[in-house]
């Protein structure tokens, strides 16, 4: 009887320990889990906040590329506009250029049909030269005046008949006719050589355009005095090489001055 009282007691004692030895098991594996959990969970956040800072990156880099897909157009139309203008530009050149030549074309025409039609006179009296895309006729104070005077002689008549003759065949040359003188002060009629210059010029103009016709819209007369010399005033020759009237023929320019205004 006593040999059973033993056993049945360590059978008690035995199914009292399983029990909690089971129960400390889960508590601690559900603590762990309960941790892991909470692992999980701030990983999840951290996860989330790292995400939510890497979409706003995403965001910003879309912006970013956003704009320099417009700074880009806006570039490349730019371009193309350069590129327009530039092509627009070598293109006015270009008519610039044509213009130039043919410019320098009638000029050479201009000048060979004057010389043609002064050639009779003495070269040392008149000269008829091509520069600047103009033609250059000067006449000596010996073939024009009397020394000291503003009426034109018969044989500068002539000259600026023959002159006249191959202007009024040139409509579209505008004439400039200048007065000039040597340094010795004028006495007598003329104030001074200023006064003096300025009368010949004009007593030229008044020939062409009255007696022979030449448009008056097309003529300036200037004196120059005794400031534009060509030669020095120190010795006669210098002097009387600057004792000259020059009458400048200038190609009209009015395409070249409309392409320079587009």
């Amino acid at each position: 009887m006593k040999k059973y009282l033993i056993v049945a007691v360590g059978i008690v004692l035995l199914s009292g320990c399983v029990p909690n030895k089971v129960l400390k098991q889960s508590q601690l594996q559900t603590q762990a889990l309960r941790a892991d959990s909470t692992s999980l969970a701030n990983k999840i956040t951290q996860l989330q906040g790292e995400m939510t800072v890497l979409n706003g990156k995403i965001t910003t880099l879309n912006n970013q590329n956003s704009q320099l897909g417009q700074q880009t157009a806006d570039q490349q139309n730019k371009l193309g506009q350069s590129q327009q203008t530039l092509e627009q530009q070598q293109k006015k050149l270009q008519q610039l250029q044509a213009l130039l030549s043919q410019q320098k074309k009638q000029s050479e025409l201009l000048k060979n049909k004057m010389a043609e039609a002064l050639k009779g006179f003495n070269s040392n009296d008149l000269t008829v030269v091509q520069k600047n895309g103009k033609v250059y006729v000067s006449l000596s104070e010996n073939l024009l005046f009397p020394s000291g005077s503003a009426v034109v002689n018969k044989n500068g008549v002539d000259a600026l008949s023959k002159l006249a003759a191959v202007l009024n065949l040139e409509a579209d040359v505008a004439v400039n006719i200048e007065g000039h003188t040597d340094s010795i002060p004028i006495r007598g009629k003329y104030k001074d050589n200023w006064d003096l210059s300025t009368a010949r010029a004009n007593a030229i103009v008044r020939i062409l355009t009255d007696n022979y016709k030449v448009d008056p819209v097309r003529v300036i007369a200037s004196g120059h005095s005794f400031y534009d010399p060509i030669e020095s005033n120190s010795g006669a020759e210098g002097r009387a090489k600057n004792r000259r009237t020059e009458i400048i023929l200038s190609p009209k320019l009015d395409e070249m001055y409309k392409l320079l205004e587009m």
